[in-house]
């Protein structure tokens, strides 16, 4: 469960972490001000649990800084990310829309800072701006086809197959190259493709070999398109 100690208000301006993300891009200043008058700043250490699967809440969270990753378990242990969002993505908005229980636990990855936008707020603040609401339509859409596509690959891809799709949708161009410029382990890919550890190990260290890419500490570089079969 959550510890309220580890979730302190500190100084951030809630203003600055609303007007860059798109959920709100375009609105009037004045818009803005109203609503992150209204927002909690917290901060969140490494490995904090921020929200637990189960949990009835109905609380918004803006990422102004960090990273969390957002997973289901078993009572075995067994675990499953779903997504790692950072800077400028959100969590929480089924709750807060549907009242119903948290879909999924969130955990933070490394220190992060998030505003808190309360069901209450969020509501009085989408009736007088309805494009508000689009924007969240769209971005739960996107968010269901991500998922379908998980679905697809759980079912329809081998683990490699999984890997390398994990690998090539994370990874951003930088200099004609694909890139994933974070620290990323073994063990947390294994859960984002439900495979185990030492699999995963022997796929990326094929694919090192070959050239392919290259793992260092805290990114993965692509050099060339990867193999279709493994």
């Amino acid at each position: 469960m959550r510890d309220p100690k580890l979730a302190n208000t500190d100084s951030m301006d809630a203003h600055k972490t609303l007007e860059n993300i798109p959920l709100f891009s375009g609105l009037k200043k004045s818009d803005l001000k109203t609503i992150s008058s209204h927002a909690i700043t917290r901060n969140y250490p490494k490995n904090t649990i921020v929200i637990t699967e189960g949990d009835i809440t109905n609380t918004l969270y803006i990422i102004h800084s960090g990273k969390v990753k957002v997973f289901l378990n078993d009572e075995h242990g067994k675990e499953i990310i779903l997504a790692r969002l950072g800077s400028n993505e959100y969590f929480g908005e089924l709750s807060m829309l549907d009242g119903e229980a948290r879909s999924a636990s969130v955990m933070t990855v490394e220190p992060t800072t998030v505003a808190l936008i309360s069901k209450a707020d969020f509501d009085a603040y989408l009736i007088n701006n309805p494009c508000v609401a689009l924007t969240l339509l769209e971005t739960l859409t996107k968010r269901i086809r991500q998922l379908t596509e998980n679905v697809r690959s759980l079912a329809l891809l081998d683990v490699y197959g999984r890997v390398a799709r994990v690998l090539l949708d994370m990874a951003k161009e930088t200099n004609g190259k694909l890139v994933i410029d974070e620290k990323l382990s073994q063990q947390e890919i294994a859960k984002m493709v439900g495979a185990s550890r030492e699999m995963v190990s022997r796929i990326l260290k094929d694919l090192s070999t070959g050239g392919y890419i290259d793992v260092k500490r805290d990114q993965i570089v692509i050099h060339q398109k990867l193999p279709p079969a493994w």
